[in-house]
């Protein structure tokens, strides 16, 4: 075992890097506490822990996916995706098959299913979606391709499950977007 204060032992020790925390941002949601630690107890959400998972190119899928942390899938998912508080960004390379439930839905690479997200999808112009879209905020870059429903509900309205939440616009196309909503 080496010891630094051993005598005869001129080898340099090198300290562990500092590694910065991650910013943290607000958040209003009053749902479930978590204890912090100066013994404070503050909602969960408004803890955000800046977890992002990551599926990787080579990884598939198939099943149900649920947690409390945000999703960069860049491999192949095939089944549910439900993160109601979190991000989901579809990668370049990402092939989603399934119906996606989150705050937010970024889509760089295909989606095949349903989106249906609490704030906004952003389908960049690299990106596919077929599938209905549900959300507060659609966003569809030039040469993009979007081929589905758009049901744009008010934000903080009822459930999305079909509550009484307002119904702005519906579309349906199947050539690619090139306008941004």
């Amino acid at each position: 075992m080496w010891k630094p204060n051993q005598p005869g032992n001129n080898s340099p020790s090198t300290p562990e890097p500092v590694r910065p925390t991650p910013a943290t941002s607000p958040s209003y949601d009053a749902g479930p506490t978590r204890q912090t630690g100066a013994g404070n107890a503050t909602p969960a959400s408004a803890v955000p822990t800046g977890e992002q998972a990551t599926i990787g190119k080579s990884l598939i899928v198939k099943g149900e996916l649920s947690g409390s942390e945000s999703l960069y899938i860049d491999g192949k998912v095939e089944g549910a995706i439900n993160l109601p508080g979190n991000r989901v960004t579809v990668g370049r390379n990402g092939q989603v098959a399934a119906n996606i439930v989150a705050r937010e839905v970024v889509v760089l690479g295909k989606v095949r299913g349903n989106c249906q997200a609490s704030d906004r999808v952003d389908i960049r112009s690299e990106g596919s979606l077929t599938g209905d879209v549900i959300a507060a905020r659609i966003s569809i870059e030039d040469g993009a391709f979007f081929k589905g429903g758009i049901d744009i509900r008010k934000p903080g309205g009822t459930d999305l499950k079909g509550g009484t939440a307002t119904s702005v616009a519906a579309t349906s196309t199947s050539e690619p977007v090139a306008a941004k909503v």
